[in-house]
Protein backbone atom coordinates (compact mmCIF):
# COMPACT_ATOMS: atom_id res chain seq x y z
CA UNK A 1 0.00 0.00 0.00
CA UNK A 2 1.64 3.75 -0.97
CA UNK A 3 1.76 5.59 2.27
CA UNK A 4 1.63 9.56 1.81
CA UNK A 5 4.45 12.05 2.89
CA UNK A 6 3.25 13.99 5.64
CA UNK A 7 2.21 17.71 4.71
CA UNK A 8 5.22 20.28 5.43
CA UNK A 9 4.61 23.38 6.98
CA UNK A 10 5.92 25.24 4.21
CA UNK A 11 4.42 28.03 2.64
CA UNK A 12 2.13 27.19 -0.13
CA UNK A 13 3.55 28.48 -3.10
CA UNK A 14 0.16 28.31 -5.37
CA UNK A 15 -1.08 31.41 -3.34
CA UNK A 16 2.60 33.63 -3.49
CA UNK A 17 1.27 34.86 -7.18
CA UNK A 18 -1.81 36.13 -4.89
CA UNK A 19 0.19 37.33 -2.10
CA UNK A 20 2.36 39.75 -4.61
CA UNK A 21 -0.50 41.34 -6.17
CA UNK A 22 -1.67 41.81 -2.66
CA UNK A 23 1.24 43.49 -2.00
CA UNK A 24 1.34 46.02 -5.45
CA UNK A 25 -2.13 46.71 -4.18
CA UNK A 26 -1.05 48.31 -0.69
CA UNK A 27 2.12 49.36 -2.13
CA UNK A 28 -0.34 52.16 -3.90
CA UNK A 29 -1.84 53.59 -0.67
CA UNK A 30 1.74 55.49 -0.53
CA UNK A 31 0.81 57.07 -3.84
CA UNK A 32 1.53 56.76 -7.81
CA UNK A 33 5.04 56.63 -7.21
CA UNK A 34 5.35 54.04 -4.47
CA UNK A 35 3.42 51.76 -6.95
CA UNK A 36 5.41 52.11 -10.01
CA UNK A 37 8.40 51.33 -7.83
CA UNK A 38 7.06 48.17 -6.41
CA UNK A 39 5.74 47.18 -9.73
CA UNK A 40 9.41 47.85 -11.53
CA UNK A 41 11.51 45.81 -8.56
CA UNK A 42 9.15 42.94 -9.18
CA UNK A 43 10.12 43.11 -12.84
CA UNK A 44 13.86 43.59 -12.07
CA UNK A 45 13.89 40.47 -9.53
CA UNK A 46 11.96 38.32 -12.33
CA UNK A 47 13.96 39.51 -15.03
CA UNK A 48 17.29 38.64 -12.74
CA UNK A 49 16.29 35.40 -11.93
CA UNK A 50 14.67 34.25 -14.90
CA UNK A 51 18.02 35.37 -16.45
CA UNK A 52 19.81 33.10 -14.20
CA UNK A 53 17.18 30.12 -15.12
CA UNK A 54 18.48 30.53 -18.78
CA UNK A 55 21.73 30.55 -17.77
CA UNK A 56 21.42 27.64 -15.29
CA UNK A 57 20.16 25.54 -18.46
CA UNK A 58 22.71 26.62 -20.80
CA UNK A 59 25.36 24.97 -18.88
CA UNK A 60 23.65 22.39 -18.05
CA UNK A 61 23.18 21.69 -22.02
CA UNK A 62 26.94 22.74 -22.52
CA UNK A 63 28.17 20.04 -20.13
CA UNK A 64 26.28 17.35 -21.86
CA UNK A 65 23.91 16.49 -19.26
CA UNK A 66 20.62 18.18 -20.31
CA UNK A 67 19.30 14.86 -21.61
CA UNK A 68 15.82 14.07 -21.97
CA UNK A 69 15.65 12.57 -19.02
CA UNK A 70 16.71 15.43 -16.90
CA UNK A 71 14.32 17.85 -19.30
CA UNK A 72 11.37 15.58 -18.34
CA UNK A 73 12.30 15.42 -14.33
CA UNK A 74 12.43 19.28 -14.72
CA UNK A 75 8.99 19.48 -16.77
CA UNK A 76 7.62 16.86 -14.03
CA UNK A 77 8.62 19.61 -11.10
CA UNK A 78 5.75 21.48 -10.63
CA UNK A 79 7.55 24.22 -9.02
CA UNK A 80 10.30 24.39 -11.98
CA UNK A 81 7.69 24.15 -14.43
CA UNK A 82 5.94 27.31 -13.63
CA UNK A 83 9.07 29.07 -13.32
CA UNK A 84 10.37 27.55 -16.97
CA UNK A 85 6.83 28.99 -18.36
CA UNK A 86 7.14 32.35 -17.32
CA UNK A 87 10.13 33.03 -18.97
CA UNK A 88 9.45 30.89 -21.73
CA UNK A 89 11.72 28.24 -21.37
CA UNK A 90 9.99 24.81 -20.93
CA UNK A 91 11.08 22.32 -22.88
CA UNK A 92 7.80 20.76 -23.94
CA UNK A 93 4.81 22.91 -26.38
CA UNK A 94 1.30 23.43 -25.16
CA UNK A 95 -0.04 20.26 -26.98
CA UNK A 96 2.84 18.32 -25.62
CA UNK A 97 1.77 19.11 -21.69
CA UNK A 98 -2.39 19.26 -22.67
CA UNK A 99 -1.74 15.40 -23.94
CA UNK A 100 0.38 14.39 -20.67
CA UNK A 101 -1.96 16.12 -18.75
CA UNK A 102 -4.82 14.00 -20.09
CA UNK A 103 -2.72 11.14 -19.99
CA UNK A 104 -2.44 11.73 -16.34
CA UNK A 105 -6.03 11.41 -15.82
CA UNK A 106 -7.10 8.85 -18.19
CA UNK A 107 -6.68 5.80 -15.44
CA UNK A 108 -9.51 7.79 -14.02
CA UNK A 109 -11.70 7.63 -16.92
CA UNK A 110 -11.58 4.24 -17.44
CA UNK A 111 -12.42 3.67 -14.43
CA UNK A 112 -15.64 5.08 -15.71
CA UNK A 113 -15.38 3.21 -19.10
CA UNK A 114 -14.38 6.62 -20.07
CA UNK A 115 -11.64 8.37 -21.95
CA UNK A 116 -10.87 11.67 -23.81
CA UNK A 117 -9.24 13.01 -26.98
CA UNK A 118 -7.04 16.11 -27.73
CA UNK A 119 -8.91 17.21 -31.13
CA UNK A 120 -6.66 20.28 -30.92
CA UNK A 121 -4.95 23.42 -29.34
CA UNK A 122 -5.84 26.77 -31.68
CA UNK A 123 -3.46 29.21 -32.24
CA UNK A 124 -5.58 31.32 -29.77
CA UNK A 125 -4.98 28.90 -27.21
CA UNK A 126 -8.25 26.97 -26.70
CA UNK A 127 -7.94 23.61 -25.93
CA UNK A 128 -10.75 21.61 -27.79
CA UNK A 129 -11.43 17.78 -26.62
CA UNK A 130 -13.61 14.86 -27.08
CA UNK A 131 -15.46 12.72 -24.60
CA UNK A 132 -15.24 8.95 -25.49
CA UNK A 133 -17.30 5.98 -23.94
CA UNK A 134 -19.42 6.16 -21.08
CA UNK A 135 -18.17 9.40 -20.02
CA UNK A 136 -20.42 10.79 -23.44
CA UNK A 137 -24.00 11.57 -21.84
CA UNK A 138 -23.32 10.35 -18.20
CA UNK A 139 -24.91 12.70 -15.75
CA UNK A 140 -21.56 13.05 -13.79
CA UNK A 141 -20.26 14.24 -16.64
CA UNK A 142 -19.66 17.66 -16.40
CA UNK A 143 -18.11 16.47 -12.96
CA UNK A 144 -15.83 14.38 -14.70
CA UNK A 145 -14.59 17.28 -17.20
CA UNK A 146 -14.69 19.89 -14.06
CA UNK A 147 -12.84 18.11 -11.66
CA UNK A 148 -10.23 15.86 -13.54
CA UNK A 149 -9.61 17.19 -17.25
CA UNK A 150 -9.58 20.77 -16.40
CA UNK A 151 -7.28 20.51 -13.54
CA UNK A 152 -4.89 18.90 -15.20
CA UNK A 153 -4.84 21.03 -18.13
CA UNK A 154 -5.03 24.18 -15.76
CA UNK A 155 -1.81 22.41 -13.91
CA UNK A 156 0.02 21.95 -16.93
CA UNK A 157 -0.63 24.79 -19.24
CA UNK A 158 -1.51 27.60 -17.38
CA UNK A 159 -1.89 29.44 -20.97
CA UNK A 160 -4.53 27.68 -21.70
CA UNK A 161 -7.53 30.62 -22.31
CA UNK A 162 -10.28 27.93 -22.93
CA UNK A 163 -11.40 24.57 -22.76
CA UNK A 164 -13.72 23.46 -25.18
CA UNK A 165 -15.45 20.01 -25.41
CA UNK A 166 -17.71 17.85 -28.20
CA UNK A 167 -19.43 15.06 -27.09
CA UNK A 168 -19.12 11.81 -29.21
CA UNK A 169 -22.36 11.06 -31.50
CA UNK A 170 -23.24 7.47 -32.62
CA UNK A 171 -22.94 8.78 -36.34
CA UNK A 172 -19.51 9.71 -35.99
CA UNK A 173 -20.19 12.03 -39.41
CA UNK A 174 -22.90 14.54 -37.57
CA UNK A 175 -20.63 16.41 -35.42
CA UNK A 176 -21.82 18.03 -32.10
CA UNK A 177 -21.31 21.61 -31.07
CA UNK A 178 -18.30 22.87 -29.17
CA UNK A 179 -19.41 23.76 -25.31
CA UNK A 180 -17.04 25.97 -23.18
CA UNK A 181 -16.47 24.28 -19.72
CA UNK A 182 -18.02 27.65 -18.61
CA UNK A 183 -21.42 26.89 -20.31
CA UNK A 184 -20.60 23.12 -19.31
CA UNK A 185 -21.03 23.58 -15.57
CA UNK A 186 -24.21 26.26 -16.68
CA UNK A 187 -25.91 23.18 -17.90
CA UNK A 188 -25.80 21.82 -14.24
CA UNK A 189 -26.67 25.13 -12.69
CA UNK A 190 -30.10 26.23 -11.82
CA UNK A 191 -33.07 24.80 -10.20
CA UNK A 192 -32.16 20.87 -11.00
CA UNK A 193 -28.98 18.97 -11.81
CA UNK A 194 -29.36 15.59 -12.82
CA UNK A 195 -32.80 15.80 -10.94
CA UNK A 196 -31.67 17.15 -7.95
CA UNK A 197 -30.25 20.78 -6.82
CA UNK A 198 -27.96 23.25 -5.93
CA UNK A 199 -27.61 23.91 -2.20
CA UNK A 200 -25.89 26.73 -0.71
CA UNK A 201 -23.36 25.81 2.14
CA UNK A 202 -22.25 29.29 3.02
CA UNK A 203 -19.76 27.48 5.80
CA UNK A 204 -17.47 26.32 3.74
CA UNK A 205 -16.15 29.59 2.22
CA UNK A 206 -14.46 29.66 5.79
CA UNK A 207 -12.58 26.03 4.92
CA UNK A 208 -8.56 27.23 5.13
CA UNK A 209 -6.46 25.58 2.68
CA UNK A 210 -5.11 21.75 3.71
CA UNK A 211 -8.15 21.37 6.15
CA UNK A 212 -11.06 18.77 5.92
CA UNK A 213 -14.52 19.45 7.26
CA UNK A 214 -17.68 18.10 6.89
CA UNK A 215 -21.21 19.58 5.63
CA UNK A 216 -24.42 18.45 4.77
CA UNK A 217 -26.95 18.87 2.12
CA UNK A 218 -30.56 17.25 0.97
CA UNK A 219 -30.02 15.22 3.70
CA UNK A 220 -26.52 14.04 2.19
CA UNK A 221 -23.75 13.77 4.58
CA UNK A 222 -20.60 15.34 2.54
CA UNK A 223 -17.02 15.85 3.31
CA UNK A 224 -15.42 18.61 1.97
CA UNK A 225 -11.63 19.63 2.04
CA UNK A 226 -9.99 22.71 0.21
CA UNK A 227 -6.20 22.52 -1.55
CA UNK A 228 -5.03 25.64 -1.97
CA UNK A 229 -8.28 28.34 -3.45
CA UNK A 230 -9.82 25.03 -4.48
CA UNK A 231 -12.57 23.18 -3.01
CA UNK A 232 -13.83 19.46 -3.55
CA UNK A 233 -16.55 17.36 -2.12
CA UNK A 234 -17.71 14.24 -1.80
CA UNK A 235 -20.20 11.69 -0.30
CA UNK A 236 -19.11 10.79 3.29
CA UNK A 237 -18.56 7.54 2.67
CA UNK A 238 -15.29 5.15 1.79
CA UNK A 239 -16.00 3.58 -1.36
CA UNK A 240 -14.06 0.49 0.68
CA UNK A 241 -15.06 0.01 4.04
CA UNK A 242 -18.44 2.52 3.99
CA UNK A 243 -17.96 3.87 6.76
CA UNK A 244 -17.76 8.09 6.89
CA UNK A 245 -14.14 9.75 6.72
CA UNK A 246 -15.14 12.07 9.37
CA UNK A 247 -11.41 12.64 10.52
CA UNK A 248 -10.10 11.74 7.16
CA UNK A 249 -6.46 13.66 6.52
CA UNK A 250 -4.91 15.02 3.51
CA UNK A 251 -1.35 14.47 2.83
CA UNK A 252 0.68 14.90 -0.23
CA UNK A 253 1.24 11.78 -2.32
CA UNK A 254 5.13 10.43 -1.73
CA UNK A 255 7.03 11.88 -4.47
CA UNK A 256 4.02 14.20 -5.80
CA UNK A 257 4.48 17.55 -6.56
CA UNK A 258 2.97 20.49 -4.68
CA UNK A 259 -0.88 20.51 -4.96
CA UNK A 260 -1.07 16.86 -5.22
CA UNK A 261 -2.99 15.88 -2.07
CA UNK A 262 -4.71 12.09 -1.12
CA UNK A 263 -7.47 11.61 1.28
CA UNK A 264 -7.01 8.83 3.96
CA UNK A 265 -9.85 7.32 5.42
CA UNK A 266 -9.63 6.74 9.16
CA UNK A 267 -10.99 3.34 9.42
CA UNK A 268 -9.19 1.30 6.61
CA UNK A 269 -6.32 3.51 5.63
CA UNK A 270 -6.95 3.53 1.81
CA UNK A 271 -5.61 6.61 -0.07
CA UNK A 272 -7.78 8.48 -2.85
CA UNK A 273 -6.69 11.36 -5.14
CA UNK A 274 -8.41 14.14 -4.29
CA UNK A 275 -7.67 16.45 -7.53
CA UNK A 276 -8.71 13.27 -9.24
CA UNK A 277 -12.17 12.91 -8.52
CA UNK A 278 -11.36 10.50 -5.71
CA UNK A 279 -9.96 8.31 -7.63
CA UNK A 280 -8.45 5.53 -4.97
CA UNK A 281 -4.97 4.39 -5.33
CA UNK A 282 -4.56 1.19 -3.89
CA UNK A 283 -7.75 -0.23 -5.66
CA UNK A 284 -7.82 1.58 -8.85
CA UNK A 285 -11.76 0.09 -9.44
CA UNK A 286 -12.66 2.07 -6.41
CA UNK A 287 -13.38 5.64 -6.18
CA UNK A 288 -15.28 8.17 -4.11
CA UNK A 289 -18.43 10.15 -5.18
CA UNK A 290 -17.63 13.59 -6.28
CA UNK A 291 -20.13 16.41 -6.22
CA UNK A 292 -19.71 19.47 -8.30
CA UNK A 293 -18.71 22.75 -6.19
CA UNK A 294 -19.46 26.67 -6.95
CA UNK A 295 -17.99 29.67 -5.94
CA UNK A 296 -19.47 32.57 -7.24
CA UNK A 297 -19.07 36.37 -5.44
CA UNK A 298 -17.79 33.73 -2.28
CA UNK A 299 -20.85 32.21 -1.72
CA UNK A 300 -20.34 28.37 -2.39
CA UNK A 301 -22.75 25.62 -3.69
CA UNK A 302 -22.44 22.06 -3.88
CA UNK A 303 -24.58 20.25 -6.44
CA UNK A 304 -26.81 16.58 -5.26
CA UNK A 305 -28.02 15.01 -7.79
CA UNK A 306 -31.15 13.26 -7.37
CA UNK A 307 -29.54 9.61 -7.59
CA UNK A 308 -27.22 10.52 -5.20
CA UNK A 309 -29.58 12.16 -2.60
Amino acid sequence: MTQPELLDHSPDLSLTGERIDALLTASATGGLVARERAEELVRLVTDLYGAGLERVMEILYEAGVLDDDLLRALADDELVSGLLLVHDLHPYGIEQRVEDALESVRPYLGSHGGDVELLEVTDEGAVRLRLLGSCDGCPSSSVTLKLAVEGAIEAAAPEVVAIEVEAATSDAGDAAPLISVDSLMTRVHGDAVAGGAWHPLPELAALSAGEVGSAEAAGLSLLVCRIGSDLFAFVDSCARCESSLTGATLARRLGGAAGDALLTCPSCAVHYDVRKAGACIDVPELHLTPLPVLTEAGAVSVAVPAEVA
